[in-house]
Order: C-alpha cells, then sequence, then structure tokens
C-alpha cells in the first residue's frame, strides 16, 4: 500500500477548497485526483478533520507468532499431511497457510525412497 499524502498537503489542498478554488483546478495545482479531494472533503465532513487513517492492519494476520513452538509441532506432526496438520494447529489454518509456514522453517514435504523394500512378492 502507498504512503498516505502529508498532513500539510492535505491542509493546503483544504485551504484551496475553503478560499473557493474550484475542485478540478486544486487537483491539477496539487498534482492529485478529485476522488482524493471528494473523499477528504467526506472524511472532513463526517470526523471534522482530514487526517490519513491510522491503526489498521497491513498484511495478512499471522497464525504462527511463536515460531518455535511450530517448529515442536512440525516435528510432532510431520508425518501427517498438509491438510491434516492444518487441522490440528490451535485455532486452524488453511492448508495454503500451512504450506507457507512450513516452507517458511525450512520444512521440505517430498519423501524419500527408500533403497530397500521390505516384505513384498519379489523376496
Amino acid at each position: 500500500m502507498p504512503a498516505p499524502y502529508s498532513d500539510d498537503l492535505r491542509s493546503k489542498v483544504m485551504a484551496a477548497i475553503n478560499r473557493g478554488e474550484k475542485k478540478s483546478h486544486v487537483s491539477q495545482m496539487f498534482n492529485i485526483s478529485r476522488d482524493t479531494i471528494d473523499r477528504w472533503l467526506n472524511r472532513r465532513d463526517a470526523s471534522g478533520n482530514v487526517q490519513a487513517a491510522q491503526g489498521y492492519q497491513r498484511g495478512h494476520s499471522h497464525r504462527i507468532s511463536d515460531w518455535d513452538e511450530f517448529r515442536c509441532f512440525a516435528q510432532k506432526y510431520g508425518d501427517k499431511t498438509q491438510a491434516e496438520m492444518a487441522q490440528l494447529w490451535q485455532g486452524g489454518m488453511s492448508e495454503r497457510t500451512m504450506s507457507r509456514a512450513l516452507a517458511r522453517i525450512g520444512w521440505t514435504r517430498k519423501k524419500t525412497r527408500e533403497a530397500k523394500l521390505t516384505g513384498g512378492l519379489g523376496n
């Protein structure tokens, strides 16, 4: 997400609008869109200021906060499928999130073939 416009620019734009300048002229003068000006005016009417929204979450919500705990979990349940591991994780998570988490700790899901087959008909 791009950085918000500065409070200084926002106050200059609002001052120009308050002086009676047309929105189209102000948008060209400050190189911002008319939609942005309209959003700022709506925000000013609703909340009394045009400051950028703050305190919102950036990025995905993270299901894993303790990576050491997750490594222990992966060691314990490494024989299960990713879907089964995702269901076993406290609070649950998607199979894709489990896949990304396992990749992040360097856990490979590739199976190795054993050199000799045990049992079977050919022995």
